[in-house]
């Protein structure tokens, strides 16, 4: 199964998650799962407009399944580069250690997501991709995507349009770095969660951060004690509600606001 962004609407203007010799990843077990075409997560992660062969080309695409156990890593930073990965359930992240020891989030990612690409330019993973709970994701040999070069032109078509929205994501998330405010930056991370939460058929107010406020702060460019000043802010002014990692947003509308502003 193969996400493509354009699926999932957006309230704010990133995505927060944020692709050789094909080797063995000792990542945990191979497992077998359903086809692309059968899968719950079709209308989440199939790109649209695909012919009948071209579904059927995409799902041979995926080569197995792989499943990780909570903080277990599906790859290492200077590992060799050998798939995409799309994820099938649970929430990854990516992060990069910084020379002081400290660790950056990157990005996060939730069933539908692809991930992996940090590895395409230079043949090695520049972040670790840690699993933030039990979580499954389906593999997608880079080895096979190149041998489509001269077959199935639907399908490379979808695929090169799947690669340039994580790039569009990417520059995104820089503008929001360098554009918004701190309360904004929470606002927006808020609403882009809801957004994809509903995508997906869940609530889009009442879900759990698989994330700690430190990992939210590292991914949004602040300390800490900026996040949860903030989000005690946004619970005074009846935004939302929240109890350890348990969020309930009362007023989406109110966040749009925020991020108005």
């Amino acid at each position: 199964m193969l996400a493509e962004a354009s699926t999932i609407q957006e309230v704010n203007p990133i995505s927060f998650r944020c692709a050789s010799t094909i080797r063995t990843i000792a990542v945990g077990p191979t497992v077998t799962g359903s086809k692309c075409s059968e899968c719950r997560l079709r209308a989440v992660c199939l790109p649209k407009g695909l012919s009948e062969a071209d579904l059927e080309e995409l799902g041979s695409l995926v080569f197995s399944h792989r499943r990780l156990k909570l903080a277990q890593a599906l790859y290492r930073s200077g590992e060799a580069f050998q798939a995409i990965y799309l994820v099938r359930s649970g929430f990854i992240k990516t992060v990069v250690l910084l020379e002081d020891g400290r660790e950056q989030v990157t990005g996060l990612y939730m069933p539908g997501d692809m991930l992996g690409m940090d590895g395409l330019a230079s043949g090695s993973h520049t972040s670790d991709a840690i699993a933030l709970e039990n979580s499954e994701l389906c593999v997608v040999p880079y080895h096979r995507l190149e041998n489509l070069e001269h077959q199935a032109r639907g399908v490379q078509r979808q695929l090169h349009r799947m690669f340039s929205c994580e790039i569009v994501r990417e520059q995104r998330m820089m503008l929001l770095l360098g554009s918004m405010r701190a309360e904004e930056r929470v606002a927006a991370f808020l609403l882009n969660l809801s957004e994809r939460f509903t995508a997906l058929g869940y609530s889009p107010s009442d879900f759990v951060l698989r994330m700690t406020r430190e990992e939210i702060g590292s991914l949004l460019g602040m300390k800490l004690e900026t996040v949860s000043r903030i989000f005690s802010k946004f619970q005074k002014g009846a935004l939302i509600e929240i109890e350890g990692k348990h969020v309930r947003i009362i007023s989406i509308e109110g966040l749009r606001g925020v991020v108005a502003r």
